[in-house]
């Protein structure tokens, strides 16, 4: 594995670091690579039931290497430009259609594609220190890395167009009170709280888990009718798990249920 990522894969769990500290966690084409690879990977791993991402230093993830984008615009390589359809749409829905709980522990900026990273988990634990900033404007872009889809079910439309036009940096506290965050806590906790969060969710039901994920993805742009189709194929699917039978034998015998992840 490459530096610019540390993966530890412990007790049903995978935390990935974004590890390039000296330019807070920005995104260069190595790191963009090793992501996309190490989240394909860990999503057919079955050993891994839960998976938190956090980045090194003092920041989250800055979002795009702009001094390589830059170096790369000035050398006319078309490659920044792709940057999006090879690298930032797999890695985002690799996140979304993850097949079992990804939680970030946002422990400072997240700005730009570093933002997006953090909205595509199913959660996010923000540390006092953290910061959000929708930056794209700010160097005459567009959305991407999945915010246009992210943002609005997180705050709302109106919300996520005032952050976006206006760009301005958004403080931990004003994350939690709009919703962008679940929880905010002192920086030394940041991803112990998401640790204890993710290993609470690594003896879950791991299919069910991804069930309901599908379900509420697919529910989100669908039909009641198709909605509600989904909601039936999922459901059998999750009734034919082993962890099902274990959780309604548990449930008769008044036990807590020693879920198995599959």
């Amino acid at each position: 594995m490459t530096d610019v990522l540390l993966v530890d894969r412990t007790d049903g769990m995978a935390t990935i670091t974004l590890n390039r500290p000296q330019s807070m966690n920005s995104l260069s084409v190595e790191l963009k690579q090793a992501f996309l690879e190490t989240l394909l990977d860990i999503a057919s791993d079955a050993s891994v039931r839960a998976v938190v991402i956090t980045g090194a230093g003092r920041g989250f993830c800055v979002g795009q290497d702009l001094r390589e984008h830059q170096e790369l615009l000035a050398a006319h390589d078309p490659s920044p430009l792709r940057t999006v359809i090879e690298h930032y749409n797999p890695i985002v829905t690799a996140l979304v259609e993850m097949p079992k709980p990804v939680v970030a522990a946002v422990n400072g900026m997240a700005a730009g594609a570093g933002a997006g990273i953090a909205f595509a988990a199913d959660f996010r634990i923000a540390s006092q220190s953290a910061g959000f900033l929708m930056a794209f404007a700010n160097v005459g872009l567009s959305l991407d890395t999945g915010t246009s889809w992210t943002l609005p079910r997180l705050v709302g439309y109106a919300r996520a167009m005032a952050l976006s036009l206006l760009a301005d940096p958004i403080s931990a506290d004003a994350a939690l009170e709009m919703g962008l965050v679940n929880a905010v806590v002192e920086p030394e906790r940041v991803l112990a709280a998401a640790s204890e969060l993710a290993a609470r969710l690594a003896t879950g039901p791991t299919a069910a888990y991804a069930a309901i994920k599908a379900s509420l993805r697919y529910g989100a742009t669908s039909t009641l009718a198709d909605a509600l189709a989904k909601e039936a194929e999922l459901q059998l699917r999750a009734g034919a798990t082993e962890d099902h039978r274990i959780g309604v034998a548990a449930f008769v015998a008044k036990q807590k249920p020693a879920f198995v992840g599959r």
